[in-house]
């Protein structure tokens, strides 16, 4: 019977194919920022909310509801399903590993996943948004990449530069590329098991993957993408990898079978466009920061992304080049998806017309 429907413009843009309208989501749109978010965070907090999926479904829904996104986000942290591998997290403000990993002989500690005993209660919050959601309204399923986890893994908590992390990939190449491994084999099954559970997209965060250069990324992380990748390919859902702040990296992520490639607000789409070989839809990429703009001034903000993204190769999400942040006012954010589910999808005068 779905067949009969519309390409939800979200997935057709992640296709490449031409949608109804430009779609557009935000990168943490389930949030602080949002007043009925932190209504329900008042009587749960965090650690008590990811695992219960009735809170965990309903503030996945909240953007929707609110804004009419074109695609949901699963409410989660990259960090959820590392404790199902054997990995204690707490969250202080932010994750933080008790017990780091700092050694070759402490990779073994990272052990393999089966999602419906490590994280079963993902997979029905999954299952709870799938059923409340409309069909033009996709639920995009995600995970962190396999370095990005390794970074916090090491370090223990957030920091600016990971030089820990760093310092260990070049002293033990060969731990390194063990952990990615299990890291990628881990976070292949998290997601496939989200597919399962019926999220009809997935993405891939590389929050810190800026940090590597690009012998050290052609060397660790691309083979873990494609490691994860290969695995998801044959469910048939679109594949986003969001490699963040980095741009000198694009010549090697156009390497991989992915569909779409996010993009930070630093880098011109264009520019993305053309680093990463005209292959993939890019999604993004509006500085977070000017959702803070006098409305004229983030109308023309919002105007140059699109833009930019109606002249790129294969096709455009919109999104923040970012997460939002908490102290976003929710009536900018409305104001943005007014103005570009109001706007063309395609210029109506050829390239070149003036």
């Amino acid at each position: 019977m779905s067949s009969t429907l519309p390409t939800p413009p979200f997935l057709a843009a992640a296709r490449g194919e031409t949608p109804s309208r430009t779609p557009m989501w935000v990168m943490r749109q389930a949030g602080r920022y949002l007043p009925e978010y932190r209504e329900i965070r008042a009587g749960v907090d965090f650690l008590g909310l990811t695992p219960t999926p009735e809170l965990a479904a309903e503030v996945t829904l909240q953007p929707v509801r609110r804004f009419g996104m074109d695609a949901a986000i699963l409410f989660a942290d990259i960090m959820t399903p590392l404790e199902g591998m054997g990995i204690e997290v707490e969250f202080q403000g932010g994750p933080v590993l008790p017990d780091p990993i700092r050694t070759a002989a402490d990779v073994a500690r990272v052990t393999p996943l089966d999602p419906e005993t490590g994280v079963p209660f993902l997979l029905e919050t999954v299952r709870r948004c799938v059923a409340e959601l409309p069909h033009e309204v996709p639920l995009i399923g995600f995970a962190g990449a396999p370095f990005t986890l390794l970074c916090y893994l090491i370090e223990g908590r957030g920091t600016k530069d990971f030089v820990q992390a760093r310092a260990f990939v070049r002293s033990e190449p060969e731990a390194a590329r063990d952990l990615l491994d299990r890291l990628a084999d881990g976070m292949a099954v998290y997601l496939e098991a989200q597919a399962r559970a019926g999220a009809r997209a997935l993405m891939i965060f590389d929050s810190w993957i800026g940090l590597l250069d690009a012998p050290l990324f052609r060397a660790l992380e691309r083979p873990a993408i494609e490691r994860i990748v290969a695995h998801l390919r044959p469910l048939g859902v679109p594949l986003i990898y969001f490699p963040n702040q980095g741009r000198h990296l694009y010549g090697e992520v156009a390497g991989l079978d992915i569909d779409v490639m996010g993009v930070d607000w630093r880098t011109p789409l264009s520019t993305a466009d053309a680093e990463s070989g005209h292959r993939y839809t890019l999604q993004g990429n509006l500085d977070p920061s000017a959702l803070f703009a006098p409305d004229e001034e983030l109308d023309a903000a919002v105007d140059r992304v699109l833009a930019e993204g109606r002249a790129l190769t294969r096709g455009h999400i919109f999104n923040l080049g970012h997460g939002i942040d908490r102290r976003t006012d929710p009536e900018k954010v409305a104001r943005a998806v007014e103005r570009v589910h109001a706007a063309p999808v395609r210029d109506t005068q050829p390239m070149g017309a003036h």
